[in-house]
């Protein structure tokens, strides 16, 4: 199952599954934002992202929390990771995958995330996506493949060489 492209206008959510978006200066978040926002998408974030425990990042009820929420708000098209990290294993066995699958939306992320993306394509068939985290579009130079292949993954439909 392909999640639906997005538009320029799209409505992406951030949230932490692994790493709390504490770790991310403040000047980093407003570079991504602002360079999201000049993409044209529209960004919200999950209500536990900011969290952080010992481990830097929030219980595995809030992740879970953010993570269903934005599968479920009509309103998101499209859900982002902060950062990647090392527990987002603890969530995998508490996900509500029905919930996803009966919900499609573009999950992107990488490192961490990867356990994330593949058990949601294990468990539903819906493909997600190795690509950016929110925190990668405050890097200030060289990101220029990075979005030029972005758009051509999520929000194009036709092929691409590589």
């Amino acid at each position: 199952m392909i999640p639906k492209k997005l538009t320029s206008n799209s409505h992406i959510r951030v949230i932490a599954p692994s790493r709390s978006l504490n770790l991310i200066s403040d000047e980093n978040i407003k570079a991504a934002e602002d360079r999201l926002g000049e993409l044209g998408f529209t960004l919200s974030y999950g209500k536990h992202v900011r969290e952080s425990d010992i481990f830097t990042s929030a219980s595995v009820e809030h992740r879970l929390y953010d993570l269903h929420e934005a599968f479920q708000d009509p309103a998101v098209d499209a859900i982002f990771t902060v950062i990647g990290g090392f527990n987002v294993n603890q969530l995998l066995r508490h996900i509500d995958y029905d919930l996803i699958k009966n919900n499609p939306k573009i999950l992107c992320g990488y490192s961490d995330i990867t356990a994330l993306s593949n058990a949601i394509y294990a468990k539903t068939d819906l493909i997600t996506y190795s690509g950016p985290h929110f925190s990668t579009f405050a890097i200030k130079y060289g990101l220029e493949y990075t979005i030029e292949y972005m758009n051509k993954c999520l929000l194009s439909d036709d092929p691409f060489d590589i």
